[in-house]
């Protein structure tokens, strides 16, 4: 994902996150209104659930509002913005549970009015499952843990309202049970902000990424053609993104391509893996004794030089001691893509970076795609000669 991607996603999650601040304050006020007027203690306490929300939500939209700033003093970018907003929802939450369970032992045992209090906790029921749902997709899409934060609080907002709905029918039957109803809804709502909490504190205290999306980022990595291997892989979270700092071993003397690979990695990685929003390669280099050529050919077993690069139909893999300029083994591999009439050119390249070539003969100064895949990697163009170095 790229910058400009990366601010678009975080310009749309603060617009829904101001839409969830309007829906919140409706909701709060609402619930608000018909526990006053019917007496309800359960739907008081969750009108006081959706009132810290509103809290909530706005430190949300003020999160995701710095988080997209730049400033030179932060040179990682404000992501962590989002995870503070985040552990800002998870108090507001757990004060939110306080407060409805004080309700619920402090509170009158009088039975509510349920012809005000049953038709608008059934639609609020309803707006906050179905917006938290959606919010919560919206969320994931946009790689915004505020917004997932946020959908979640929701949620739980929605299935506390189902506990409240659930005793306001019992008690239309004449069963009083509106204070367990609040009792339930206040350890309901500290669980789910416990679990908030815990998921910012991980942020704030730079976790790393998941395994699984580590050994990928490596397994790409050093399946680049100038990389031996990953010395070092270190992850930190920034705010339900992450930022890679990898110390890799390349086979080549050059500080020049050992840059340009390393620089090149640093965009490929995020354009790879969304949640990245910054790579930093550190080349570790030196050269090597041992080098993989190929070569274009005719046939196999002879090393008649091919006319044409992509089109050949055979090339020549050579392992080559340059110390003692001796040719380890030889390998005549057929070209799979010779005679593909689309993207040839594409399909050849990557074909042959596949190989991990370290040099590659290309005949009649070819300057096709397939040779600049090979030289935006750092492989060695060789002419003809295969001695000098293609510039």
């Amino acid at each position: 994902m790229t910058t400009t991607q990366t601010q678009r996603d975080l310009h749309q999650a603060r617009n829904r996150a101001l839409f969830s601040i309007g829906l919140n304050l409706t909701l709060a006020v609402g619930k608000g209104v018909a526990g006053v007027l019917s007496g309800s203690t359960a739907l008081l306490g969750d009108a006081i659930h959706s009132g810290t929300d509103v809290l909530a939500s706005l430190a949300t939209f003020v999160g995701l509002w710095v988080a997209g700033r730049e400033h030179p003093s932060f040179p990682y970018g404000l992501y962590k913005a989002e995870t503070v907003a985040t552990l800002v929802t998870a108090i507001a939450v757990i004060i939110a549970a306080y407060e409805i369970g004080r309700q619920a032992i402090c509170g009158t045992n009088s039975l509510p009015d349920v012809t005000i209090a049953l038709p608008v906790a059934a639609l609020s029921m309803v707006v906050a499952l179905g917006f938290g749902v959606y919010q919560l997709r919206e969320g994931r899409r946009l790689n915004s843990p505020a917004l997932q934060a946020d959908a979640r609080d929701y949620l739980a907002d929605g299935l506390s309202t189902t506990i409240v709905f659930i005793g306001l029918v019992a008690t239309r039957f004449g069963y009083g049970v509106d204070r367990w109803a609040a009792a339930l809804v206040a350890l309901f709502v500290l669980r789910a902000g416990a679990g908030l909490l815990i998921t910012a504190l991980k942020d704030l205290l730079d976790a790393s990424m998941d395994r699984e999306m580590e050994r990928e980022i490596i397994a790409m990595v050093e399946n680049h053609p100038r990389i031996t291997k990953v010395k070092q892989c270190l992850s930190r979270s920034a705010g339900g993104r992450f930022i890679v700092d990898m110390d890799v071993l390349m086979k080549t003397p050059s500080h020049k391509i050992a840059d340009h690979v390393a620089d090149r990695l640093e965009e490929l990685i995020p354009e790879r893996f969304p949640l990245v929003v910054m790579a930093r390669i550190r080349p570790h280099f030196a050269e090597e004794a041992i080098i993989r050529r190929i070569t274009p050919v005719e046939k196999p077993e002879e090393h008649a030089l091919a006319s044409h690069f992509v089109r050949a139909p055979w090339f020549l893999i050579e392992t080559i001691d340059t110390k003692n300029n001796k040719v380890l083994k030889r390998q005549f591999v057929e070209n799979p893509h010779a005679n593909e009439e689309r993207k040839r050119g594409l399909l050849v390249g990557n074909w042959l970076l596949s190989l991990k070539p370290d040099e590659v003969v290309v005949p009649g100064g070819h300057q096709g795609t397939a040779v600049i895949l090979l030289r935006e990697a750092g492989v060695d163009i060789l002419s003809e000669n295969r001695l000098t170095p293609d510039s």
